[in-house]
């Protein structure tokens, strides 16, 4: 990982938990420190906001906007990310979905394009309503880069149905992530994969996460 990851995609494509995820696979290093930025003041729902209490006993630093997750309309965004990466070995910022959500990143470009150690990860879920192809995947891409005023380094493959996820699902998703990466000429970073799927999946480039976000009506 980089010293700031900044993390991006569709609205339910997957970005939190993989941002958690990130965060806690940092600081299973016992000499390595990390933070989560949560950088989305679009959607109230599946934020890292909701995972205090795992970060608390991760040894994570949170940081959220002020005024997040409370009844007031317009978050403060009042840190420094260049700074704060100085205070820790992996910062992880986890932006709002869609361009939407990449104008609340756009107020710390500035600072991150000068920064040398980042990373802007794009993450795609051809299962995802609006990203079912590689060219909307791309258009969506662009309108994030646009409205963050940032490009992005690497993509991740994220495909997934949530619990009704298979290894199939998985498998049939590297087409479409090698057509997304040929049309931007960006890396494949990796494939997340939920940890009781992956021993059935080939597919290369696998990445094990567990997974944390899960819609109320399946707690």
């Amino acid at each position: 990982m980089k010293k700031i990851t900044v993390v991006t995609g569709h609205y339910g494509s997957g970005k939190t938990n993989l941002s958690v995820n990130l965060a806690v696979k940092a600081r299973s290093n016992a000499s390595k420190n990390a933070a989560v930025v949560d950088l989305d003041i679009v959607n109230p729902y599946f934020r890292a906001a909701d995972f205090r209490e795992l970060f608390e006993k991760s040894g994570i630093t949170f940081i959220a906007p002020d005024f997040a997750n409370t009844n007031l309309d317009i978050p403060s965004l009042q840190f420094d990310l260049a700074r704060l990466a100085e205070s820790y070995d992996n910062l992880i910022v986890d932006v709002g979905g869609d361009d939407a959500g990449a104008f609340a990143l756009g107020r710390f470009s500035g600072e991150l394009n000068a920064y040398c150690d980042v990373e802007m990860l794009y993450v795609i879920n051809q299962r995802r309503f609006l990203t079912q192809t590689a060219e909307e995947a791309v258009e969506l891409m662009y309108e994030i880069e646009r409205a963050s005023r940032m490009k992005h380094t690497a993509i991740v493959n994220n495909t997934n149905l949530g619990i009704e996820t298979t290894a199939q699902i998985i498998e049939q998703s590297e087409g479409f992530a090698l057509e997304v990466s040929r049309k931007t000429g960006l890396p494949i970073k990796f494939t997340a994969c939920s940890e009781e799927l992956c021993e059935q999946v080939n597919a290369k480039n696998i990445l094990p996460i567990k997974i944390y976000v899960r819609p109320i009506w399946d707690k």
